[in-house]
């Protein structure tokens, strides 16, 4: 990344990124990335960890990156939903250039009752570009649904073929295709 690369807010799924995750790796690799903190990562409110995206979002000097992993994207829908709705001036929306939405969890079909508040997951255009990064063999969304999520968001969708929850345990490390993804969502400056 450029020195000019914007703040990341790192947003990791239920129950918190472990250390070998993609997203704990960035994070230790670039002080640039930074996580939202969730105040209970086991048994998740929906308008808990939106109010938390909403205070890192507005908490930043500057327009930012979204890195997002499971039910993190599913609480970047829900924020960008709530944010349209509100119809305010200073939208925090206008400062997010763009979202890597990796492995969205398809809470809808899940029937976990930890995640009930995040359901039905808005399917509306987010208001700034994206890309959804999608597994064909993850356990927690089908490729079809992989699919309607990236063309409700209006995401670019890009399958990596069958990687699992393309988490820690598919094996990505530092998941240097992911980081160059995150890139292309960066505007050029000059």
């Amino acid at each position: 990344m450029t020195a000019d690369f914007p703040t990341v807010l790192v947003l990791p799924g239920w129950q918190g990124s472990g250390a070998e995750h993609w997203q704990s790796r960035w994070e230790r690799l670039d002080p640039r990335m930074v996580r939202v903190e969730q105040a209970d990562w086991d048994e998740p409110r929906c308008a808990d960890w939106v109010a938390a995206l909403d205070r890192a979002v507005r908490a930043q000097p500057g327009p930012v990156l979204l890195a997002a992993h499971s039910l993190g994207c599913v609480t970047v829908a829900h924020w960008a939903d709530q944010a349209a709705k509100a119809e305010q001036a200073d939208q925090a929306p206008a400062t997010v250039l763009g979202a890597l939405l990796v492995a969205p969890a398809d809470i809808d079909n899940a029937r976990i009752p930890a995640l009930a508040t995040f359901s039905p997951i808005p399917l509306l255009p987010l208001p700034f570009p994206s890309i959804l990064v999608a597994s064909s063999d993850d356990p927690y969304c089908t490729p079809e649904r992989a699919r309607l999520f990236a063309g409700g968001w209006g995401s670019r969708l890009v399958e990596t073929g069958p990687r699992g929850h393309l988490n820690a345990d598919s094996g990505l490390g530092d998941w240097p295709e992911g980081r160059a993804l995150l890139t292309e969502l960066q505007p050029i400056t000059r």
